[in-house]
């Protein structure tokens, strides 16, 4: 069955121009490369919930948590990190329209 990853965090403010050519240039293609169809993405502007969340899809829960434990995510997430703070995320069955 697809599951959908949702991933959550703050960007740094001293980094955001670096975060956001980041983003386009290495993770969107990385996490394609590792199997992942990119969904969504969603800014929260008001309140008190992380400033980014991110959905992408993969085939079913065990390939999703295999490309999570690769060298490929590694090296994304350490690169990520350098730009983000307060990161999670979650495996979920996947559903059709927004997820949390």
């Amino acid at each position: 069955m697809a599951v959908k990853i949702l991933m959550t965090w703050d960007i740094s403010q001293e980094n955001e121009q670096q975060y956001f050519e980041f983003v386009i240039s290495e993770l969107i293609p990385g996490v394609q490369r590792l199997g992942f169809h990119p969904l969504d993405a969603w800014a929260t502007l008001y309140g008190d919930y992380p400033q980014i969340q991110v959905g992408m899809m993969a085939p079913d829960a065990e390939s999703a948590q295999n490309a999570l434990d690769s060298d490929g995510w590694e090296t994304l997430r350490e690169k990520l990190f350098e730009y983000i703070d307060n990161f999670s995320y979650k495996i979920v069955p996947a559903r059709s329209g927004f997820q949390f």
